[in-house]
């Protein structure tokens, strides 16, 4: 009992720290005069992402960097097959032009760039060196952007004074750690007691908790009317995710594992984001949103159904 109320404890922890985080780092970037989309894409990622990063190092540190690939990847499916697909139910989002050029290409990638490193059965230090270097590359080219759109700045989540917004981000921040640590050993010591392998437990439950703040995030985007926000967060996050985030844990503790593990989340994940394309008219609707929560249904049953063989 008490390593599920530590996962609670965890889960609700990543859904107040995300959202606190959320308003007061978008709070100060709007000050910045930064846009909508690259805030989104990079400080509200991040904020949202702090829950795997953190995770990503304690696991690899206790020698278990398959839970940081399993919370990564399952994350990713997370974001965009439930997160993404609750937010377009509740309200068709139009995704900007620079969104589609810039960020969709890259988390569309992500999955292949980790199944191809992962073909020998490993992700090894190089290879974490390898992904962190590609996320890089992918964040200069968002900072060299941000600065040419500089002048477009618009309000994103609401008014913030400066003071107020550190405060936030601070207290948020704290909320995520202790999020990552809870949720990390609750999920460890069931996943123990059950003998249930550690990445299924990561891609499931762990996945699940800490994509808390991007739910909030998602949500009080579309329902305020900047819809761009959600989704621009959703596909940064993902990036963070299966570049920075796999990449950090495979540089700490080098990750041993079969690519058919993996195949599931790589597969689903990489299907997810391929289904909000959007046509011309730029309008993710409803009726995808339909599609994507049975990605999410199909990603579940072969979890459960991997869980129940082991």
């Amino acid at each position: 009992m008490t390593d599920y109320l530590t996962l609670l404890a965890g889960v609700i922890c990543a859904g107040v720290g995300g959202e606190l985080f959320v308003r007061g780092t978008v709070g100060i970037a709007g000050a910045l005069r930064i846009s909508p989309g690259i805030i989104a894409a990079t400080v509200a990622a991040f904020a949202t992402s702090s829950p795997e990063l953190t995770v990503s190092i304690t696991s690899a540190l206790q020698g278990t960097p398959q839970i940081a690939l399993g919370d990564a990847l399952g994350s990713n499916v997370v974001n965009v097959a439930l997160i993404l697909a609750l937010a377009v139910l509740i309200v068709p989002v139009k995704v900007p032009r620079d969104i589609i050029r810039r960020d969709l290409p890259v988390a569309l990638l992500v999955s292949v760039i980790v199944a191809v490193l992962l073909f020998d059965g490993s992700l090894s230090r190089i290879d974490g060196l390898v992904l962190i270097g590609l996320f890089a590359g992918w964040l200069f080219a968002v900072i060299g952007e941000a600065r040419r759109q500089r002048s477009a700045a618009v309000e994103v989540l609401g008014e913030h004074k400066p003071a107020r917004a550190v405060i936030e981000s601070v207290i948020g921040l704290a909320f995520l750690i202790a999020a990552g640590k809870l949720i990390v050993s609750g999920a460890s010591s069931i996943a123990a007691s059950y003998g249930i392998e550690p990445f299924i437990i990561g891609a499931t439950i762990v996945a699940l908790g800490t994509s808390v703040p991007e739910l909030a995030t998602a949500i009080i985007s579309g329902v305020r009317g900047h819809e761009e926000v959600g989704v621009g967060t959703i596909l940064g996050s993902n990036i963070f995710n299966g570049l920075l985030i796999v990449g950090t844990a495979a540089s700490i503790t080098p990750i041993h594992i079969g690519l058919m593990e993996v195949a599931p989340a790589l597969v689903l994940g990489t299907a997810a984001v391929a289904l909000i394309f959007p046509f011309a008219s730029g309008v993710i609707g409803r009726w995808r949103g339909v599609l994507l929560l049975g990605v999410y249904a199909a990603y579940l049953a072969v979890m459960a159904q991997w869980g129940a063989a082991a």
